[in-house]
Order: structure tokens, then sequence, then C-alpha cells
């Protein structure tokens, strides 16, 4: 197996060289950089990324726990998360909590052990306390932890204002609302708080009914949404806090002899990529998933580094009207 001392001789330079055109560290002309790349290529050479990351005291390795990638709002949440953090020359462990407290706690201490460099929360089961001893940077995702843990996420207000507003402006006057549920205080239950402001505002009928969460990751909604369809014939709007279970109810809907949008007008929340394909399309609220992914990164590194950063970025959403409302 060659060593260093093999580089160094094959391209012509000392070993401090480089071990300093491995590091990035002090000026090095292009001509040594491209010597010592040819060199580690003819001899297939490849750095011991564990010992120079205990040398910087650094490894290179960030954390993500979210509830499941089965779904595809965080399968895209980890898909962006990933992207930023090559860019940046850091690899991400992806955990899936199942939202399961207590497997949540074991993949933070899994992580801990690890030695990754910072966390990103996007799964959020246990209560604020367990994460103010995390004693790593940690960025949450539409959840404020502590004032210690800064956090990215949608403008989730603007979001439920948009979906009732939309509903009431093609006719709607008997507005269902389904959401996850409300018992944890996580910044997505604004979206409920808006979109029964605006119908009270308007003096619409809005009912509001809350999902299991587990029920949610399993994909086991139907049972639920079935009963809540049945028991509000008249309902003309439905608004779902996720475009699955926004999905959930145009099929079952359907089933039951309703058309969208001419019985029942949909609309959903996040955008996920298979919306546009459904019949009819589901006009939903675009959370702009890449962005929020990307600050989530951008901001961890920025405190691996030492630096301050907001504690608090809410970025803008986006009506998509399409045609199941």
């Amino acid at each position: 197996m060659p060593t260093i001392k093999d580089v160094a001789e094959k391209a012509g330079v000392s070993i401090a060289t480089v071990s300093r055109v491995f590091n990035g560290r002090g000026y090095l002309s292009d001509e040594v950089k491209q010597k010592v790349a040819g060199a580690m290529e003819a001899l297939d050479y490849h750095p011991n990324e564990l010992a120079r990351s205990l040398q910087k005291r650094k490894s290179r390795l960030i954390g993500l726990i979210i509830p499941s990638t089965a779904h595809p709002f965080f399968w895209e949440i980890a898909r962006y998360v990933e992207e930023a953090a090559y860019e940046k020359g850091y690899k991400v462990l992806l955990c899936n909590s199942l939202r399961e407290s207590e497997k949540e706690r074991e993949y933070i201490k899994m992580l801990k052990r690890s030695q990754v460099d910072g966390i990103i929360m996007g799964s959020h089961s246990l209560d604020t306390g367990d994460y103010d001893n995390l004693r790593l940077p940690v960025v949450s995702l539409d959840r404020e932890l502590s004032p210690s843990v800064p956090y990215v996420c949608c403008d989730n207000w603007q979001g439920g204002e948009l979906a009732a507003r939309r509903l009431i402006a093609q006719g709607c006057r008997d507005l269902v609302h389904i959401s996850g549920s409300l018992a944890v205080p996580m910044l997505s239950n604004r979206r409920t708080e808006a979109f029964a402001a605006v119908c009270k505002e308007a003096g619409v009928s809005c009912y509001c009914y809350e999902l299991p969460d587990q029920a949610i990751v399993d994909f086991d909604v139907e049972a639920e949404i079935r009963r809540i369809l049945a028991s509000h014939p008249h309902c003309d709007g439905v608004f779902a806090t996720s475009d699955l279970t926004a999905a959930a109810v145009m099929g079952i809907a359907a089933k039951t002899g309703k058309k969208i949008p001419e019985d029942i007008k949909v609309i959903g929340f996040d955008r996920i990529l298979t919306g546009r394909f459904l019949n009819p399309p589901l006009t939903t609220i675009r959370q702009p998933v890449r962005e929020i992914s990307r600050y989530a990164v951008e901001f961890l590194v920025r405190m691996m580094d030492g630096e301050k950063v907001p504690s608090k970025t809410v970025l803008p959403v986006e009506l998509l009207e399409r045609e199941s409302s």
C-alpha cells in the first residue's frame, strides 16, 4: 500500500508539501498541486480521512434526523441537505426516527458517538430540554426548540392564509381542514391557525380535524378521512396540511362519487413532485424545500466554524394553482 512518502518521492517534493496539498494550507503553485495529484493517481493513493479528521478535530460528518425517508417531503429534505453538505465537503448520516421519541434519542446518542460535527433536526419527538444538552451545533427545521437553537422554516401562516383565500374565492362556503397532530408546538401549526382565522373573518364555516402523526408516517389515513368526509356531506372545499393527505382526500372523494373540483375543491401543502400527476393535478402551497435545506446546512457549517447565525429564518411560500381547486 503506497504511503505519503511514496507520493512525495513520485512528485519530487517534500512530505510536508504533500501534506499541505492534502490540507489546503499555505500557498502552493498549480504546478506543484498537479504534480502531487498526478503522483496520487499513478500510485492509487488515498489519504487517511479518519487520521486527517482527528488531526483537524473535525469528522466532516453531519447528522440529519427526519421522521421517514418514505415520506416524499422528507425525502426531498434529505436529498437537498446531502447535496448542500457535499458541496461544502461534508457527508451526511441519515436517521429515520419514525416519530418515536426513544428512537430519536438513540439516534442522537449514536451521532454523538460517531463524532459528527453538527446535527440538523427535522424530527421533533423529544421535549425541548433534550436538545439543550447536546453540546453540538444544532439547526432545527420547522420547530423552535430553544433560544440557543436556530431554526429554518417556511412562512406557515402565509400558507394557511393563501389556501383559505383561494378556496373562498372559488366560492367554497363549507370548508374542512385536515392537519397532523397539533399537540406538539410545531411552527407548522400556524397553517391551521391562519386558515381558521381567514375563514372566521370571511364568515365561512370551517371544521378542523387532526390526524395522528403515526398514521401520517404510515400512510394509514383512509379510514379517518372517510369518516371526516362522511360527517360533512355538504363540504365543498378541503385544505390539508400535506400533499399526501390531500391526495388521499381526492382519492376517497372520487370513490364516493364526488367530482373534483366540481363538487369538492382540494388544496395541499408541500408541493411534492407527484402532486402534478394526480387526476386532476393538485393545487398546493409550495414550500421552498431546496432553499430551506441549503440554509440549514449553511447555518450549521457557520456555527461549527464558531460564527453566529440568525436565530430564525422564515422563507415565503407560493400558491401553485392547478386543477383541483
